[in-house]
């Protein structure tokens, strides 16, 4: 390689580094709030096939095949609506995470965070999800940072919806997964502003909007005349997850296999359509220490008590 080219090579090294470590200041400033952790998470606690009957139905794959569509997945406290979103956003992110033609961003709503849940901090989350993913931080947010960083004032609404809608104008195709609606902050009408600014963006480019929140007609009423899919966890997910998690019992072993099969019976019947929240968050043990109470399963043989997620054979 001669001098020239040698030359021409370190100085491009320099050019991606400096590029490179003014994209982390930028977004840095713009948004400290990262879903990212929550999504591995979220993952970790999938079952084998858990969701696969949401990934196969003809409600999302028409989702996923329509352009500027909606897909509002209601359903009870504890039907699994959390992990459910997290194996969408995988799905969405294993379809499409290598084009660059497309953006995805996905927030996930908890009713202990609203501060951090206020609409304009919704908006920079997106937008920086948006963002990060380009080769350079795209024009529009570089000002907002030239703009506002040396007076140490924050962007308004207004200015995080343009350059949100700008940003996704770059892309062909923008997915934006958001869980948990019930749980966003609802001070100042902050939720409804929300869904107007995803509702607009959709009108304007091809976005595609999963949402998830709990039968609250505040909430459902906004997506009257759109693709609703209820989420409720399936008995087949129940069973497997048991399957995967019973033999953790100190008396599993002792278990016959007509007796595996009766409780499982019950529990999938008995939770009639809602996971045992705790018991996909904390899985089972025989550990009694827990100042709960109890839900018992009963039959002529056996009597399994359930607290926050532990199951004990008596």
């Amino acid at each position: 390689m001669d001098t020239h080219a040698s030359v021409k090579m370190l100085r491009e090294r320099q050019d991606n580094r400096e590029q490179s470590e003014e994209h982390m200041v930028v977004h840095n400033w713009l948004c400290t709030i990262d879903y990212g952790s929550q999504q591995s998470d979220y993952i970790k606690r999938r079952g084998p096939k858990t969701g696969d009957w949401l990934l196969d139905s003809q409600e999302f794959r028409t989702w996923l095949g329509t352009d500027k569509q909606t897909l509002f997945c209601p359903g009870i406290p504890g039907a699994g609506k959390t992990i459910l979103t997290a194996i969408v956003v995988e799905h969405i992110i294993g379809e499409f995470g290598q084009d660059p033609d497309v953006g995805i961003a996905y927030i996930y709503c908890n009713f202990r965070e609203r501060e951090n849940q206020q609409l304009d901090n919704l908006l920079t989350s997106l937008l920086l999800q948006l963002s990060r993913t380009k080769p350079s931080t795209p024009r529009v947010v570089a000002e907002l940072y030239e703009r506002h960083n040396p007076r140490q004032t924050r962007p308004s609404t207004d200015e995080l919806s343009k350059a949100l809608e700008s940003v996704a104008a770059s892309y062909t195709r923008v997915f934006i997964i958001v869980d948990a609606l019930d749980e966003c902050q609802t001070d100042k009408r902050c939720r409804d502003k929300f869904l107007s600014e995803m509702f607009a963006l959709q009108e304007k480019y091809n976005t595609s909007l999963f949402m998830t929140a709990r039968f609250i007609p505040e909430i459902t009423s906004k997506f009257d005349g759109k693709p609703w899919l209820e989420i409720r966890a399936t008995r087949e997910d129940i069973e497997r997850y048991l399957d995967s998690h019973m033999e953790n019992l100190d008396s599993f072993d002792d278990w016959d296999q007509d007796l595996q099969e009766e409780i499982k019976e019950a529990i999938s019947q008995a939770v009639d359509g809602m996971y045992v929240e705790m018991l996909l968050r904390d899985g089972i043990s025989t550990d009694s220490s827990s100042g709960f109470s109890w839900r018992s399963f009963t039959s002529t043989r056996w009597t399994i008590r359930l607290r926050c997620g532990k199951l004990e054979k008596r």
